[in-house]
């Protein structure tokens, strides 16, 4: 079989480029159409601006059911990788079998599970009288398409690893352009509003899990999907490397809600939509920049994990080098977007000047520090994809800490817009501690023992 990519011979520099590339591509369009979703709400007629709110409201739950599909995929796939690099390919298989066999579980126990306390919750986490039924329309439809997203993007994640990241990056694009085409369609031409955003959006995660499904049951994967060898120890295993991933997107989520939360309790009725609003563009930007940079630094975690399988050091400091290139100079050109088009960006949202004003600066605010997130990017999913959990998970934890602590205590001090304040603190604490840690551990990390020293196996 003819692969994409070799993990374990090709040369780094062009397997990082030609892996890394796709992956943030992917994402890309993936964050497009997330902010189509949201520009076409805020352009609907006399509702637009509420509505935004609401939907802002219900994003960051949605997404943090989808970061299941993290916990299963992120965590499975880097330990398929190191297994193939091992040529260990029959342990390979049974990895893949038991994280289909978990995101088959997730799919169904957590629409169930959601379902009920969707009122408490919605209410809990920034929806006011005026957002609810907005927020709770779109949640409910989304509740439904539930397995169809878990199972697109975590499988998605056994494609990249075995190599096919151009197969990958259909697999997310497909979905996304059938949403951009259905959004106002379904929106505006069938006069569905809000209810034809979250039918767009499940219709075309139908379609992206079936990509995947189709691919990875089919004879085009080295490692397809099997059935049986279920083991509970392995399961437990593949959870655990995925609570970093998992734990970064539930907390980035956690962090938008207590921020929607925050805004609302102290901009009080008013001010606190107002500024739900406001956030939801500025956090649309921030989506623009970390989901293409996660598509760099999760996208070639199969070349760490497979070469840190094969015993490979020089490969492995070599594709970190070029990967910390890729994730600094995608910030830094972010950064300077968010000062150039940021404008722009907040027209396409709302005709409002005051909002825009606001929006503007949130989306300064927001980004002032996102030049060392590349890097915390780059180390932490580092050492997620050489299966090092132990050192990933404390180090998430800590800027997720840190910002936790500026959240609440900013506004309390000076005022309810300090709030946004609290991202780029984060973003400048954590990077220091990974770098920190980075340097103390990486030499004995890859001290491989000479007995172990094994041949690629060609993934």
């Amino acid at each position: 079989m003819k692969l994409e990519n070799n993990l374990g011979t090709d040369p780094v520099r062009s397997l990082v480029w030609r892996i890394a590339m796709p992956s943030m591509l992917a994402q890309f369009v993936s964050v497009l159409y997330s902010i189509v979703d949201r520009i076409y709400i805020s352009n609907l007629p006399v509702i637009g601006d509420i509505a935004l709110a609401g939907v802002g409201v219900c994003g960051p739950v949605v997404t943090m059911i989808g970061a299941f599909s993290s916990l299963i995929g992120v965590g499975g796939a880097p330990l398929m990788s190191i297994r193939m690099g091992a040529g260990k390919l029959e342990e390979a298989r049974r990895i893949l079998a038991n994280s289909f066999f978990l995101l088959c579980v997730c799919a169904v126990i957590l629409p169930a599970a959601a379902f009920p306390l969707r009122r408490p919750m919605l209410l809990a986490f920034g929806a006011s009288d005026a957002t609810y039924p907005y927020t709770a329309t779109y949640f409910t439809v989304y509740l439904c398409g539930t397995a169809f997203n878990l199972l697109s993007l975590g499988l998605n994640q056994f494609i990249i690893c075995q190599g096919f990241a151009k197969k990958g990056m259909m697999a997310v694009m497909l979905g996304a352009v059938l949403n951009i085409v259905l959004d106002p369609i379904l929106m505006f031409a069938c006069g569905m509003g809000v209810l034809g955003a979250a039918l767009a959006t499940v219709l075309s995660q139908f379609a992206s899990c079936v990509y995947v499904l189709r691919f990875l049951f089919g004879r085009q994967a080295p490692i397809p999907v099997t059935f049986g060898g279920y083991h509970w120890r392995l399961m437990a295993r593949i959870l655990t490397m995925g609570m970093t991933p998992f734990l970064i997107i539930a907390a980035d989520n956690v962090m938008i809600i207590a921020m929607n939360a925050v805004a609302q309790r102290y901009g009080g009725a008013a001010l606190g939509d107002r500024l739900v609003s406001c956030a939801t563009i500025a956090q649309s930007f921030m989506l623009v920049v970390t989901m293409p940079l996660g598509g760099i630094s999760c996208g070639t975690q199969s070349i760490l994990a497979f070469n840190y399988g094969a015993r490979r050091r020089e490969r492995i400091l070599q594709a970190q080098k070029l990967i910390l290139l890729l994730c600094v100079g995608y910030t830094a050109l972010l950064f300077l977007l968010a000062r150039v088009a940021g404008p722009l960006f907040v027209r396409l949202f709302t005709t409002d000047a005051a909002l825009a004003s606001e929006a503007v600066s949130a989306i300064k605010i927001f980004t002032l520090s996102i030049v060392p997130l590349g890097i915390q990017y780059t180390l932490v999913d580092g050492f997620t994809g050489m299966g090092l959990a132990r050192l990933s998970l404390p180090l998430s934890a800590f800027r997720k800490a840190v910002y936790f602590v500026a959240l609440f205590w900013l506004p309390a001090a000076f005022g309810v817009r300090a709030v946004f304040y609290a991202e780029p603190i984060s973003d400048i604490l954590g990077p220091l501690m990974s770098i920190l840690v980075y340097t103390l551990r990486i030499r004995k990390i890859l001290d491989f023992p000479a007995a172990e020293e094994t041949p690629c196996i060609h993934a």
